[in-house]
């Protein structure tokens, strides 16, 4: 292969073309937007913060709505989290909760909404005494707490 200035200019064009590409590449991925919004909080409530979306999921706010349930098995607290209008929160949630709003806890378990696989019997539940999750059967009884999701909109 013989080198000329043409084919060297050629591939220096190419590279040139591909370091563009990788700039505009890394500067997209390291920009996060999250839209200015105010939320009216309802009596009792709590502010806990943002969940940023993965996997082309959307960001979200979680609310902490006033009450708790004690005493209560993991359907049971679905349940009562539903009657009180929101959900039980996800892992991810409750480490935000324990982060932000510990204060709101008291130093006990609390039911997540997540199953601990797929049919099992058992349960992730959060530690508000040092944050630590694990999973339990889900015929214990807990406490549980609802909260409630603001789906960031374009």
């Amino acid at each position: 292969m013989t080198i000329t200035l043409e084919k060297i200019k050629e591939e220096h064009s190419k590279l040139a073309e591909m370091i563009a590409a990788f700039e505009a590449q890394a500067k997209a991925s390291r920009l996060v937007s999250f839209p200015s919004v105010e939320i009216e909080l309802k009596e009792g409530e709590h502010y806990a913060g943002v969940i940023t979306g993965k996997n082309g999921e959307p960001s979200y706010h979680v609310i902490l709505l006033p009450g708790q349930a004690t005493d209560i098995n993991w359907k049971d607290a679905q349940d009562w989290a539903k009657k009180s209008g929101g959900e039980l929160p996800t892992r991810r949630e409750q480490s935000l909760l324990f982060a932000n709003l510990k204060e709101q806890f008291e130093e006990r378990y609390y039911w997540s909404s997540e199953a601990y696989a797929s049919g099992s019997v058992y349960a992730w539940v959060q530690y508000f005494y040092n944050g630590g999750q694990g999973y339990s059967s889900v015929g214990t009884n807990y406490r549980a707490r609802a909260v409630r999701r603001l789906v960031f909109s374009n």
